[in-house]
């Protein structure tokens, strides 16, 4: 008020109107009321919209994903390489080798995991995912 004269007011306050706003323009009571339950009928219809394009949204980039994506089919007795990952220790440097095997899939699990075992038939108990295998 000090320096251009009149009560500041804060942007927000001029698209959603406050209490001192409304006594500014002189609004009654009525008509306050009244606009305040049409922007609450609003709310729940913009809502609905958000969800709505953002489940659109979601359908988009997955079916955009999939289209990409080859799914693989492993069997019993085939010959895979498993990748190594940078916090094994089997990953020296940066030359080191990506992959290591080969090993063969001992078993096909449910939700895409693999049992694994080495050319002499010693399988390892920890599953793979198959993410993670060619």
């Amino acid at each position: 008020m000090l320096v251009y004269g009149t009560e500041a007011v804060i942007p927000a306050e001029v698209e959603i109107p406050s209490l001192r706003i409304i006594q500014e323009v002189e609004l009654g009571d009525a008509e306050w009321v009244e606009s305040r339950y049409e922007q609450l009928a609003l709310i729940d219809e913009k809502r609905m919209n958000a969800v709505c394009h953002g489940q659109l949204y979601q359908n988009r980039i997955s079916k955009a994903f999939k289209k990409r994506v080859k799914p693989r089919q492993f069997t019993p007795r085939q010959l895979v390489l498993k990748k190594i990952f940078p916090h094994q220790e089997e990953a020296k440097g940066e030359f080191s080798p990506n992959w290591q095997g080969p090993y063969m899939v001992h078993r096909v699990l449910t939700g895409r995991a693999l049992m694994l075992a080495e050319m002499d038939s010693e399988v390892w108990l920890k599953t793979v995912n198959s993410d993670a295998v060619k």
